[in-house]
């Protein structure tokens, strides 16, 4: 079955105390899905039930290899979520807070959230 790109969106996470690089990339991922929205699916497309959605998000960090990738598909209501983790983000010099998490770290996380619909699923003109 083919599938097609339906859009592409970018976000940006921190997490400024504790180098928490899956707090980072849930935030990330709630930045790019919170400059969309997806009416085009079911108004133009014709999808009538958003989990048809294909959702593959790409998430640059530093220790990519930490990611719970479970945590940070939960942030998307809708559709079946693939998580692809790579080396990137950035990791700075901030201040330790006690109160606020362990460490002088900041971590940055960016996403790259593309959703495609099956050619099935679409129904143009309906």
């Amino acid at each position: 079955m083919a599938i097609k790109r339906f859009i592409v969106e970018l976000g940006y996470g921190a997490d400024l105390h504790g180098k928490d690089v899956t707090k980072a990339a849930c935030r990330a991922v709630k930045d790019a899905i919170s400059h969309s929205c997806l009416c085009g699916i079911i108004e133009l497309a014709g999808v009538k039930d958003p989990n048809k959605m294909v959702i593959r998000l790409l998430i640059a960090c530093p220790y990519p290899e930490r990611v719970d990738k479970e945590k940070v598909a939960a942030q998307l209501p809708f559709g079946s979520v693939e998580i692809e983790t790579v080396q990137g983000g950035l990791d700075a010099k901030g201040i330790e807070v006690a109160a606020l998490g362990e460490g002088d770290r900041i971590v940055v996380a960016n996403a790259a959230l593309t959703v495609f619909l099956n050619e099935e699923d679409i129904n143009i003109g309906d």
